[in-house]
C-alpha cells in the first residue's frame, strides 16, 4: 500500500535587493573630501561674482569704460561658471562620467557668453573715439580680482586635476581670467582717460581673445574626455595618442 505522497512547504523567495550604484574606481574618501571642496570654493566663487559683476557693471558705466562692463560680465559669467560645478558635486552627479561631460560643456560653453557683446561695444567706441573717466573705486575694485583671483584659480586647477574634472579645472581658468582681466582693464581705465581712449577697447578686445581661446580649448577637451593646462594635465581613458586633439 502506497502512502500519499506530501510536498514540503516552502518559503516565498525574499525580492532581489535592487542594485546600487557603483562608486567607480579612484572615488575613494579622499576624493569625496576634494569634490566637497570643490563645491565650497564654488559656492565661495559665486557669492563673491555676485557682488563683483554688480559693482563692475555699476562702476563701468559711471567711467563710460567698456573694459570694466566687460570684466563686470565676465564676472557674472563666471558666476555662472561656479553654479555648473556646484550641481555637478551634489548628490547623485558625484559620481556621474555623464554629468561631469555635460558640466564641462556647459563650462566651456559660459566662455562664450562674453564674447558678443565685447566685439560690438569695442568695435563701436574705437569708431566713436569716446574715452572713460578716471574712476579710483574701479580701479580698487578690479585690484581686488588681481589679488584673490589667483590663489581660487590655481586652487581649482589642482582640484580639477585630483578630481579628474574639467568642469573644475575649466572654472579655476576662469578665475585666473578674470585677474588677467583686471590688469588689463585697470591699464585700459587709466590710460584711457590720460588721452589714449583706444586701449580701453582695446583691452577690452583682448579680454574677448582670452575668454574665446579657453573656452575653444575646454569644449575640445570634452571631446577627448581631457582638459589640458600647463603642469595640470587631466586624462581620461583614450586620451594618450595623437589623435586626441586637446592633449
Amino acid at each position: 500500500m502506497s502512502t500519499p505522497s506530501r510536498e514540503l512547504p516552502t518559503l516565498p523567495l525574499a525580492a532581489p535587493a535592487a542594485p546600487t550604484a557603483a562608486r567607480p574606481a579612484g572615488r575613494d574618501a579622499g576624493w569625496l573630501r576634494a569634490a566637497r571642496y570643490a563645491r565650497r570654493l564654488s559656492w565661495f566663487s559665486l557669492v563673491w561674482m555676485v557682488g563683483e559683476g554688480v559693482g563692475g557693471l555699476i562702476l563701468g558705466a559711471e567711467a563710460n569704460s567698456i573694459g570694466v562692463v566687460a570684466w563686470g560680465i565676465g564676472s557674472a559669467v563666471e558666476g555662472a561658471a561656479a553654479v555648473i560645478v556646484i550641481v555637478r558635486f551634489t548628490g547623485r552627479n558625484r559620481f556621474s562620467e555623464t554629468a561631469e561631460r555635460r558640466a564641462q560643456r556647459w563650462v566651456a560653453a559660459s566662455f562664450f557668453l562674453l564674447v558678443p557683446y565685447i566685439l560690438y561695444e569695442s568695435v563701436s567706441r574705437l569708431i566713436t573715439g569716446a574715452e572713460p573717466e578716471r574712476s579710483w573705486p574701479a580701479v580698487a575694485l578690479l585690484a581686488s580680482s588681481i589679488v584673490l583671483m589667483p590663489a581660487l584659480g590655481w586652487a581649482k586647477l589642482r582640484l580639477g586635476q585630483r578630481l579628474d574634472s574639467g568642469a573644475t579645472a575649466g572654472e579655476g581658468v576662469q578665475n585666473l581670467l578674470c585677474a588677467v582681466q583686471g590688469a588689463v582693464g585697470i591699464v585700459g581705465l587709466l590710460l584711457g582717460s590720460a588721452g589714449a581712449a583706444f586701449l580701453d577697447p582695446v583691452a577690452a578686445l583682448v579680454i574677448a581673445a582670452i575668454a574665446a581661446k579657453e573656452g575653444l580649448e575646454l569644449w575640445r577637451g570634452e571631446d577627448c574626455d581631457c582638459h589640458a593646462m600647463p603642469g595640470f594635465e587631466t586624462r581620461g581613458d583614450g586620451c594618450g595618442d595623437e589623435s586626441c586633439g586637446c592633449c
